[in-house]
This record gives C-alpha cells, sequence and structure tokens, in this order.
C-alpha cells in the first residue's frame, strides 16, 4: 500500500495486552481482527478447558490429547527489532491435520544461540526447541478467549463456516520473569480437536 506521495505505508499496529502479537499480524497484513472476548478460565468448555486452562506447554498437552506428534506449518515468518514473529499452524505429524492456529513473538536476544537456527527453520514447536536444549522456562497464561472465527483462520485451520473457536494469551518466560514469547493460541472447534 502506498500514500499519495508514492511511499510505502507502514502500519504500526496498536498493541493489545490481550491480542499481542495475533493483532500485529492481522494489522501488518490489512486485515480486520476477528470478534474476539476475553473469558474466564473456569466458563471455557470442554474439552477446550483441559487442552487451554493450565501452565504447561501446548505441544506436550495437545500431543497427549492427539496421542500424535506435532510439527510447524509456517504461514508468514519475519525477523524484526532483534525478535522473529511468526503465524503458524501446529500439525499432527501422521496426517497434517492442524490443531492450533497461533501467532507468537519470540525474543531471539534472551534465548541461546544453539536454538536461533532450530526456531527460524519453523520445524519443531518453541516449546519442544527449549526442551530439548534444556532452556528453563514458565507458561504464563494471560487470558482465555472467545473468538468468532474469520475467513483468515477457518481457511488455515481448513474448517467450514464461521465457528466459535477458543484459545489463549500466553507468556514463555525465563527464570528471570523475562518474556521469551508471547503467543495467542487457537484451536480447531470440538469436532476437530479429538482423534
Amino acid at each position: 500500500m502506498k500514500n499519495m506521495n508514492d511511499e510505502p505505508v507502514t502500519h504500526t499496529p496498536a498493541i493489545s495486552p490481550l491480542l499481542y502479537p495475533l493483532d500485529d499480524f492481522y494489522a501488518r497484513m490489512e486485515r480486520e481482527l476477528p470478534a474476539i472476548e476475553p473469558l474466564d478460565g473456569d466458563a471455557m468448555p470442554d474439552p477446550y478447558k483441559s487442552l487451554l486452562v493450565h501452565e504447561n506447554d501446548m505441544t506436550p498437552t495437545l500431543q497427549d490429547f492427539h496421542r500424535d506428534t506435532i510439527h510447524v506449518h509456517a504461514l508468514h515468518a519475519e525477523e524484526r527489532d532483534g525478535s522473529y514473529f511468526r503465524e503458524v499452524l501446529l500439525e499432527l505429524d501422521d496426517n497434517g491435520r492442524p490443531v492450533e492456529y497461533g501467532a507468537i513473538k519470540i525474543n531471539l536476544s534472551l534465548l541461546p544461540n544453539d536454538t536461533h537456527q532450530e526456531i527460524i527453520e519453523a520445524r519443531l514447536p518453541l516449546g519442544q526447541i527449549l526442551f530439548a536444549h534444556e532452556v528453563p522456562h514458565a507458561s504464563r497464561p494471560k487470558a482465555y478467549l472467545k473468538v468468532k472465527a474469520d475467513e483468515h483462520i477457518t481457511g488455515a485451520l481448513r474448517i467450514d463456516g464461521n465457528p466459535q473457536l477458543y484459545g489463549r494469551r500466553n507468556t514463555l518466560t525465563d527464570t528471570e520473569g523475562r518474556p521469551l514469547a508471547e503467543i495467542v493460541e487457537i484451536l480447531p472447534p470440538e469436532e476437530n480437536a479429538g482423534d
């Protein structure tokens, strides 16, 4: 997009503590965010409650639930300002079915150098890389979300219609409480959630 002087227009998203970095990706792609509202964890319906309302990494939680290993399918990735941003699907290794849509900002400067290449290759989930490299971290969910799916998310998750989805806004922190990663994680509808 260009302004009247034919100079590129840059979009600086308004950062929301509830939706960042999903709002960043949507602003950069000039998309309107879907309707998203906070939801109390106790009000989260099953099976989403057991999948989202906890302080564990999502990868092992989803692998246990689906009884399969998971890989990353990057939809968009870029490095800027010392951080690595990516919009991803987590997919089952067995059949490639998406089990999570996510947007993540990873603070590479806070992570060991030997993790950077694996992170940028975007094949393995971040939690799996941190575990393999014995990087101590904690999962700190900041909010649980009720999402009215839009065309972009339903297309990515390969689902029909505009169903009600559920997710969470999470931060992975190091032992000093610094944010290693900011994440919005959205799960497919219940009929797609189990095997």
